[in-house]
């Protein structure tokens, strides 16, 4: 769409070319051009005496979004700039000569393309960095709400859970509710199964109790789904929006969002505290758009939480609180290594390597239910079809698979002994009494931190605190023998000899 300078009773406004027409003795500053065309974009102040719309307040307020992810008329989009509720920013800005994207910060020249655009009827470069989120271009503004917020509406009690928390969870959730009053960032570094969720809960109710907006995200869609339940329970009373690709939630608003961290990139200084979960999770970890994303997502005087089992060593740098003990008391399950030989060439020819083979029969016979972990979409695919001849009812899962939330619901319910899956499920996904597996652990895919997290998968259950662990692999790397050592290290520092 292209946009016209124009002034109405001595103001200057920015108007869209199709309401041009209904403007009653204007003058026209500009003929319609390209919104990057306009050197600077007209601010307009605020109108207390007018009577904006609630509904587009509670659709828009926090967020940066394109006009065609708004469904409201144009005019009314318009009456709203024109008395300062809503402001256009730049989507595609060049400085010194290179191109960046307001969205999602991205610079790399290699994520922007030029095209022969129909809107504004010139070559026009665009964002591919966050291109998921509808196409960002030269002439394509962000609009963003600029009126009082959403008011927060408090009804008590807050907090449902009464569980009790462990000494070690404790002094977790004492430091973060400290941290949280204090607006200094914080990192709890917790063991796979420590119960990072209820170690949240209190620091969570106080911030809401303020009245403060508070966000839990995280990288993968799998963990928000799970945790999503999980508050609704414990913060009945408060308005939670569930964020992820496909969430019904989207337009909604709330107090509490629990949301995957590419969906961040939607919003601008909303939210008092941001609680970032799996910081160490793909593609957070290596996606520098999503760090900016949750940085941009915060108010200038908010505060940020990290969750990890893994730190890096600069988040180690923050004020932190390290929980080395599962809640139920009992150690984390150390994984032992196998060698099963080149079982790529086993593979090809329909076969499992012999120690696998033997590893899934004895499960099969107790029943007990398995996860196995592979490094590729394809080595699963081979996979399902050679275990379901032993018997073994199974299914291959990866991050593209339409069914993934199907076949993990089945396997919850227990309708599948075996779920061959990618890293995706290395986090997020709890089953109560199973053994795990990890088929190429050499692999480049298996990093220490994704050992460490799929080990954390056995013996989470307070019923079932112990379980098998097993490292298949053609060769022994060092990511193996440091996610090794990293969980004996933890249960040396839980007391656990």
């Amino acid at each position: 769409m292209r946009f016209a300078v124009v002034t109405v009773a001595g103001k200057e406004y920015l108007t869209p070319e199709p309401l041009l027409k209904d403007l009653v003795d204007p003058t026209v500053i500009s003929p319609p051009i390209s919104i990057r065309q306009i050197p600077s974009l007209p601010e307009t102040p605020i109108n207390s005496q007018f009577a904006f719309s609630k509904e587009l307040q509670s659709f828009l307020a926090g967020r940066e979004l394109l006009l065609d992810e708004l469904p409201y008329p144009l005019h009314v989009l318009h009456d709203h700039y024109q008395n300062g509720y809503i402001q256009y920013e730049y989507g595609i800005q060049f400085r010194a000569g290179y191109p960046h994207c307001s969205r999602c910060a991205n610079q790399e020249a290699e994520y922007f393309f030029a095209f022969v655009c129909a809107r504004c009827r010139q070559m026009c470069t665009y964002c591919r960095k966050c291109i998921m989120l509808g196409r960002l271009s030269q002439c394509t503004p962000l609009i963003r709400w600029a009126g009082p917020l959403p008011p927060v509406k408090i009804v008590e009690p807050i907090l449902a859970w009464d569980g009790q928390l462990s000494a070690e969870q404790s002094v977790a959730s004492d430091q973060l509710v400290q941290a949280i009053e204090k607006k200094t960032p914080f990192l709890i570094w917790a063991v796979c199964g420590a119960g990072k969720t209820e170690m949240l809960f209190q620091g969570i109710a106080q911030a809401l109790a303020r009245g403060r907006r508070v966000l839990l995200a995280a990288p993968r869609t799998d963990v928000i789904t799970e945790l999503t339940p999980r508050f609704i329970a414990a913060f009945p009373t408060t308005a939670i929006v569930s964020l992820y690709g496909g969430s019904d939630d989207r337009g909604k608003n709330g107090q509490l969002f629990l949301s995957t961290t590419h969906q961040l990139l939607r919003y601008r200084d909303y939210f008092d505290v941001i609680i970032v979960d799996e910081v160490d999770a793909f593609p957070y970890s290596i996606d520098q758009s999503l760090h900016c994303a949750v940085q941009k997502a915060q108010k200038e005087d908010g505060v940020t939480v990290f969750l990890t089992a893994t730190p890096s060593k600069e988040l180690k740098k923050l004020h932190h609180q390290k929980v080395p003990k599962r809640y139920h008391g009992y150690p984390l399950p150390v994984p032992e290594f196998q060698w099963c030989g080149n079982w790529k060439k086993k593979l090809a020819k329909r076969r499992l390597p012999q120690p696998l083979q033997l590893w899934l029969t004895k499960r099969l016979t107790s029943k007990k239910q398995m996860f196995l972990f592979v490094p590729t979409i394809e080595v699963g695919q081979q996979l399902v079809p050679i275990v379901r001849d032993l018997g073994i009812s199974s299914e291959s899962v990866h991050a593209e698979d339409e069914k993934r939330h199907e076949k993990v619901a089945k396997f919850r319910r227990g309708e599948l002994q075996l779920l061959v899956t990618t890293t995706i499920l290395e986090r997020g996904v709890t089953v109560p009494n199973i053994d795990v597996a990890v088929l190429g652990a050499e692999e480049a895919i298996f990093t220490e931190s994704a050992l460490v997290q799929i080990a954390g998968r056995v013996g989470r259950h307070k019923d079932y605190p112990s379980g098998d662990i097993i490292f298949f692999h053609y060769g022994k790397t060092m990511a193996m023998v440091e996610a090794k050592r990293h969980i004996e290290s933890m249960n040396e520092e839980g007391g656990f000899s």
